[in-house]
């Protein structure tokens, strides 16, 4: 183990993993821990790693490596603007920490650990404050990962560990353009993952650099961190294990559950059309026909990114409420809409007169007026479901009248067109807008 630290193997609960240790920098004491005040003044002090990336980055356009150390140093000069931050052990933050982010890596996720900087007014990450410069990586074995800062807007990069994107403080491979976030690369590794669940076999760390197939997304990645079984023959990527068993996409309408083989080799891919039965897909236990590769079911433009293994099955938007209830024959109370509406049938058409979800004139069909105002609806668009799954947007849209907030135009995201009347928005922090 050099200056950088290492991982070296620990045993426990009988499970053996792969444990990352700094010679130097000593955890954070946990919660409970009994820790008195002159030893915190033993501790090492941290530099803040705003401040750290800050002196070492000159310009945002590609990803520069960092040569500062995580130690703070006293200034000597009183017109420093160096500070440190505070190890936060004594928040008693027993849960995980959902608001907010790490500032310097935006993840999310902080645990009983981490550090807060009163000059920034921000939260750390521990393994973002504690990083050093370089480190050696069971995962990428070959060559040592630079600590180093990348700026997001210049190149959209993965984290070789979980999958998920890397922003702005990563370690990275000049060589292999690999990239791992500081907290997934200060993680226990272990040697062996038992999900019965999930597989009927457990899987072993593969160390050595290889490509394989992964039996899972059924991708060939180069040089890819992997977990095999021999007996079975069964491999799967690092950001693979954990995937998700029950989701819900954009294209289907019942959810779908993944299987490690498909029952036939003849089946299509409900997204991409294409076949592949040498690995596992999700399939809908409802209609015998549609299955889903792992890679295509995934995407960010047809999943939500939940997963649905153990929620109720009455969330579902194929058993939501219907959009109006039957007061009496022909009378109805719409969701919408405060006043009772009566069906109108065989009248004179009026084409001054407008329907209020989908702003076209009353010319044919029967419709609904309102007893009290001049709300009206066409009879099909009183029938519109109050909630919809779109091939165009992952999440779930409900139905909503922007004339309540003074909105009399919008434009639809699947046409882009200036609309009006009645529209289906995603009430998820990636706002979406269709017409109806």
């Amino acid at each position: 183990m050099d200056s950088n630290g290492g991982f070296h193997e620990v045993e426990k609960d009988g499970k053996l993993s792969l444990v990352y240790h700094h010679p130097k920098y000593c955890p954070i004491p946990q919660t409970h821990t009994t820790i008195s005040s002159d030893d915190l003044l033993f501790q090492t002090l941290f530099l803040c790693p705003y401040i750290r990336c800050r002196k070492n980055v000159i310009h945002f356009s590609v990803t520069l490596p960092l040569n500062s150390s995580p130690e703070y140093i006293f200034p000597t000069t009183t017109n420093s603007k160096d500070h440190h931050v505070k190890p936060l052990f004594w928040c008693n933050n027993k849960e995980f920490d959902a608001n907010g982010g790490c500032y310097i890596c935006y993840g999310s996720n902080f645990g009983t650990d981490y550090y807060f900087c009163e000059y920034c007014d921000q939260n750390f990450h521990k393994e973002c404050v504690q990083s050093p410069l370089k480190i050696k990586h069971p995962y990428h074995p070959e060559h040592s990962l630079q600590l180093s800062f990348h700026n997001p807007q210049a190149r959209y990069i993965e984290c070789l560990c979980c999958g998920k994107r890397a922003n702005f403080m990563v370690y990275y491979c000049t060589i292999c353009q690999a990239f791992m976030h500081p907290t997934c690369a200060m993680k226990p590794i272990p040697f062996v993952i038992d999900q019965p669940k999930k597989y009927v076999h457990p899987l072993t760390f593969f160390p050595r650099q290889t490509s394989l197939t992964c039996n899972v997304c059924g991708l060939l990645r180069k040089n890819y961190p992997t977990y095999i079984c021999i007996r079975y023959n069964f491999v799967a990527h690092i950001d693979c294990m954990n995937f998700s068993h029950i989701i819900k996409i954009s294209r289907h309408q019942h959810r779908i559950s993944y299987l490690p083989s498909l029952p036939s080799r003849e089946q299509s891919c409900g997204v991409c059309r294409n076949i592949n039965g040498d690995y596992g897909a999700y399939i809908c236990g409802k209609c015998n026909d549609y299955v889903v590769h792992p890679i295509c079911a995934t995407g960010k433009d047809v999943w939500d990114g939940k997963e649905l293994e153990g929620v109720p099955e009455d969330d579902d938007i194929t058993k939501d409420l219907g959009p109006f209830s039957v007061i009496s024959e022909g009378v109805i109370l719409y969701f919408l809409h405060d006043h009772h509406l009566r069906l109108e049938v065989d009248l004179l058409y009026d084409e001054n007169r407008f329907c209020q979800a989908c702003i076209l004139p009353i010319y044919e069909g029967n419709f609904y007026s309102c007893i009290e105002c001049e709300f009206i609806l066409h009879e099909r668009c009183a029938k519109a479901p109050r909630r919809i799954q779109h091939g165009l947007h992952p999440h779930t849209l409900t139905l909503k009248d922007f004339s309540e907030y003074r909105i009399i135009s919008f434009t639809c995201n699947a046409c882009h067109r200036n609309c009006g009347g009645f529209v289906y928005e995603c009430r998820n922090k990636h706002k979406s807008v269709l017409r109806m």
